[in-house]
């Protein structure tokens, strides 16, 4: 579908590295249909080095170069980014947008482009393991839809979903989610370390548990009360350490955590 398609990635950072490398690893465009756009020139010296890219630092010249054009800056960049590119799509150019918080219609009005894409991927993208939702203005047809589909599926999974406001919603989920499960992780071996285990043998328990306990749960298709209930005794070394996490309000401190994900999303967004 992206054959002879020209991409550019404007701001690459580590995801937009993700991108570029996905596209290229599972073959789905060549280094020559690719141009990358970075303000530094040793990134830039970097990203050509690794990938075999174009690279410029003329974000004007990228965007009108591509006909898909992705932005991967932080939120704060956009009023600094987007205003001098306004202009240099071509009716059937299509923006993607992998920034958070940015709506569509901020690119829309900021770039006198219709054609905007916006997706919210998460840090397993790096590793072609992602989980990225995203949705596309009316103004983006079939085939721009399936660019998009395309380009992003190289992070790992994609789910396309039909409300904008779903974005902010899965931000505080998928985005935001790694950094829980990573908190998690570094707490569980922090106590693994603690009761006497070496750091090395708690790290190898406890990430190859949670790995196979994700696995479990996708293949199981049941709910996960069900699972937790499976393994919970009466009684017993579960139990006794769920009641501990109850009583801790863990639910509640997860739940707290994530509605303010979801809040600073929406923020980031009006800021933009």
């Amino acid at each position: 579908m992206l054959k002879d398609l020209k991409i550019s990635v404007i701001g690459p950072g580590a995801m937009g590295e993700a991108i570029i490398g996905g596209l290229l690893r599972r073959e789905l465009v060549s280094s020559e249909q690719m141009l990358v756009s970075h303000p530094r020139e040793e990134r830039r010296r970097d990203l050509q080095a690794r990938y075999g890219v174009g690279v410029s630092d003329d974000n004007v010249g990228a965007a009108r170069w591509g006909q898909v054009v992705i932005i991967t800056v932080k939120p704060q960049m956009l009023k600094k980014i987007l205003p001098p590119l306004r202009g240099t799509m071509a009716p059937g150019d299509l923006v993607i947008s992998v920034v958070a918080g940015a709506t569509i219609s901020s690119f829309a009005e900021a770039l006198g482009h219709p054609a905007v894409a916006r997706s919210m991927p998460n840090t397993p993208a790096q590793i072609g393991e992602g989980m990225t939702v995203w949705t596309a203005a009316d103004a983006v047809d079939a085939q721009q839809r399936g660019w998009a589909r395309t380009v992003l599926s190289a992070l790992g999974h994609e789910l396309f979903v039909d409300n904008e406001t779903y974005l902010d919603m899965s931000t505080a989920l998928n985005g935001t989610g790694p950094a829980y499960f990573f908190l998690m992780m570094e707490a569980m071996i922090d106590a693994g370390v603690h009761m006497g285990l070496s750091r090395r043998i708690a790290e190898e328990l406890v990430l190859q548990t949670m790995l196979g306990t994700v696995r479990y749960a996708q293949q199981s298709g049941l709910h996960p009360a069900q699972l937790r209930n499976a393994v919970t005794s009466p009684g017993g070394t579960t139990s006794a350490a769920l009641s501990e996490l109850e009583r801790g309000g863990m639910r509640t401190v997860l739940a707290d955590a994530i509605w303010a994900a979801y809040r600073r999303s929406v923020e980031l967004g009006k800021q933009g």
